[in-house]
């Protein structure tokens, strides 16, 4: 079942007449995990907000659900890479925010938040401010806030980028058990990396996008299951596979 489609999508900053994209399509399925990886500048994180509703292509179009996106949409949620939380606002209260348009009780949303903060391990964290807490620690009240509106679609640009690699594989693992959560209604990630090992050791399909004006130079289908062995001779010939299309 096709969750969410990209269709001929090309996208031209007006003011400067600078082409980004150029007819980019490709689609994610229910419980697919999508990387989309190119060269740094060709318009990785334009398309993921684009695909949010952030931003309307100047051609083509974005379909969730067999709709067309236009707008953001309560079923499409964002974790930024920069964390994007508020700073006078308490971790609480940041999760709260993706509650806003809940209609549910001041009170359940603020028992709804701190269920999500607890299952993230930030129990008791939850009158603290963003300031006291790790790089890690920020991230997982970023994806707390994007879960709790409870979306279908979870869209990440470069999440893991700014962590230290204990704390990203930490964050990975968690992602992936999440997507694997019957009880968490995410159904599909679509994550904006530069990080080829990265996108091998969680994705179903890799989109690589060429330099700008971007476009599809292939979708790499694994079939293989997680948690997947980096060291893998299988492994290796697609991080081969990967940088042979970048390189092209």
């Amino acid at each position: 079942m096709i969750m969410m489609s990209v269709e001929n999508v090309s996208f031209v900053f007006k003011n400067s007449n600078l082409e980004i994209m150029d007819d980019v399509s490709f689609s994610v399925n229910k419980g697919e995990f999508v990387s989309i990886i190119g060269p740094s500048g060709c318009g990785k994180s334009t398309l993921l907000r684009i695909m949010a509703g952030l931003i309307e292509p100047s051609s083509g179009r974005v379909v969730f659900m067999k709709k067309e996106i236009h707008s953001p949409n309560s079923k499409i949620s964002f974790v930024f890479q920069d964390f994007a939380l508020l700073p006078w606002l308490t971790n609480l209260e940041n999760v709260k925010l993706g509650l806003s348009f809940s209609r549910i009780s001041e009170a359940e949303k603020n028992k709804k938040a701190s269920e999500i903060l607890e299952r993230f391990a930030l129990g008791g964290f939850e009158d603290h401010y963003p300031n006291v807490l790790s790089g890690g620690m920020k991230q997982r009240v970023g994806i707390a806030r994007a879960i709790a509106s409870e979306p279908q679609v979870l869209l990440m640009d470069e999440p893991f980028s700014s962590l230290d690699e204990l704390t990203a594989n930490t964050l990975r693992s968690d992602i992936i058990q999440m997507l694997e959560n019957k009880n968490i209604s995410v159904n599909s990630v679509i994550m904006v990396t530069h990080n080829v090992e990265e996108a091998v050791e969680l994705s179903d399909k890799i989109v690589v996008l060429s330099d700008k004006p971007s476009r599809v130079k292939k979708i790499i289908k694994i079939r293989s299951g997680r948690p997947r062995n980096r060291k893998s001779e299988q492994f290796l010939e697609l991080i081969d596979e990967i940088y042979a299309v970048l390189a092209q």
